[in-house]
């Protein structure tokens, strides 16, 4: 534990990225103990406020406080972020394990699958999704996690056929040990360091891409502080209050350096090289 720590003090780049991730996934959790201000009262005498001591990054077109509207959009975007790459992690991980474990027309079929998939952008398989199923918070979310699927099957698929075939499983297989138990206690532990590195890069993209849908009108709606929708209400006021757009702005861009800062840093504290 203190050679992790150290280690962690050493490497600034993951220092910064889970002091980043973590202030986003405090403000996300506390959002209301943080601002009393509420995120959707309008103060239209107040529209359009450059930054001040009253209001530290100015209100938006309708008098809203930005504070408490990145604040509160937070959490949204954290949670977007979230269960889109959980779940793309459970239904590409467990297309990988029997694709890589089972093998033969499993492997085949997961294959193709995958491929299929593949052809597609993410961001534009995201897209097609949303558009068929509808715009809210809830679609966005699956299609974003269907766009994370491929990427997640590949790498167990990649991770489990490195391996099953270790002397120390064939021993475990000759005791007469279950499909289920190999997988559950000896597979899983293996793979799970480049499935954190890869869910962090991912959580990153995710809130990009549900950020640009969210913008397109594709994803969270008015008047949720989301922060794609924020700029989506801000862009006609970017000449005359820049401020509604650099705010949110920065949010985004500030939480996915973060996170993609983490994943850089767990790649190398879990890379035995390092």
């Amino acid at each position: 534990m203190k050679s992790a720590m150290g280690w962690l003090m050493r490497h600034r780049g993951l220092l910064v990225g889970v002091l980043i991730v973590g202030f986003v996934l405090l403000m996300a959790l506390l959002g209301p103990v943080l601002t009393t201000r509420s995120a959707y009262d309008h103060d239209l005498p107040r529209a359009l406020e450059n930054p001040s001591r009253e209001f530290p990054f100015g209100t938006d077109s309708l008098g809203r406080d930005l504070v408490a509207r990145i604040i509160h959009g937070s959490r949204y975007s954290v949670a977007i972020g979230l269960f889109a790459v959980l779940g793309g992690v459970l239904v590409g991980s467990y297309l990988g394990i029997v694709a890589g474990y089972f093998g033969g027309i499993y492997d085949v079929v997961v294959g193709r699958l995958i491929d299929v998939m593949l052809a597609f952008p993410g961001l534009l398989l995201a897209l097609a999704v949303v558009s068929a199923l509808g715009s809210n918070l809830t679609n966005l979310t699956i299609a974003i996690g269907i766009a994370n699927v491929p990427r997640f099957a590949r790498l167990v698929r990649g991770s489990v056929l490195s391996v099953k075939n270790e002397e120390y499983l064939e021993a475990i297989r000759a005791q007469g040990a279950g499909t289920l138990r190999i997988i559950r206690r000896h597979v899983l532990p293996n793979i799970a360091a480049p499935l954190m590195v890869q869910m962090s890069f991912s959580v990153a993209e995710a809130i990009l891409a549900a950020s640009g849908l969210s913008f397109l009108g594709l994803g969270a709606q008015p008047p949720l502080p989301e922060w794609g929708v924020m700029l989506s209400e801000a862009r006609d006021y970017m000449r005359v209050a820049p401020h509604v757009v650099v705010f949110p702005g920065v949010a985004i861009v500030a939480v996915i350096i973060g996170l993609n800062l983490l994943g850089d840093g767990l790649r190398d504290l879990w890379d035995p090289r390092m």
